[in-house]
């Protein structure tokens, strides 16, 4: 599996998805649940629209994925990676994309996938956020507790587990979260939890398939 995990938008490091487009169909699953905070209307439908015209103008097809049609319908979701093997998750509330996550199974699903050399995820602040193990730190800077399903479940801060380290995007960028991001950083520090920072352009790419076959 290749990750494209930026910390905004699609960052600086484009080529890697072009070069992806080369050997690849360029069909590209966009996750919108990390919106699913903010209410429906116009501004949330052209913010989606937006993220999604920067895919396409890369050569991207680009299909909405909205991960409440599959929760407790996990087969039906492996049934879409059997179709489509790229994935870009979007920014918004990373507890809200880790409920989206649990509930539906793409969690599960993506790591069942780690060894696969044509899975792509890509995604960029929540989105990147979401996979590391432990999402405390980022609690400083999305609200953990908002539930727009209703669950009644707590909030979920086991992340989905295929980064080690807490990645905090949005470090001194000229960005409105900018600040969180300092104060996530210092919450790492004081809880000796492992960080990568990134800061509005950066992209972190990373092989995770070949990674594993060189452990084993």
């Amino acid at each position: 599996m290749k990750l494209y995990l930026s910390s905004y938008k699609l960052g600086q490091d484009i080529e890697v998805l072009q070069d992806w487009l080369k050997d690849h169909d360029n069909k590209i699953g966009l996750i919108i649940n990390s919106r699913d905070v903010f209410p429906d209307g116009e501004r949330k439908t052209i913010g989606i629209e937006n993220d999604a015209k920067e895919l396409e103008e890369l050569g991207f097809s680009v299909e909405i994925v909205d991960l409440k049609k599959y929760f407790g319908k996990k087969e039906e979701l492996e049934g879409l990676f059997d179709r489509v093997h790229a994935f870009f998750a979007l920014g918004g509330n990373a507890f809200t994309l880790r409920r989206a996550m649990k509930f539906s199974g793409f969690d599960e699903v993506l790591k069942e996938h780690v060894d696969d050399d044509n899975i792509l995820y890509g995604g960029y602040s929540a989105g990147i956020c979401v996979l590391c193990k432990d999402l405390q730190a980022i609690a400083v800077m999305d609200d953990p507790d908002i539930d727009p399903y209703n669950s009644n479940i707590p909030a979920i801060y086991e992340g989905v587990g295929l980064i080690d380290e807490v990645i905090i995007p949005h470090f001194e960028s000229n960005h409105k979260e900018t600040e969180l991001a300092s104060k996530a950083v210092e919450y790492c520090k004081q809880n000796n939890l492992e960080y990568i920072t990134l800061h509005d352009g950066e992209v972190i790419i990373k092989d995770l398939g070949k990674e594993n076959r060189k452990v084993k």
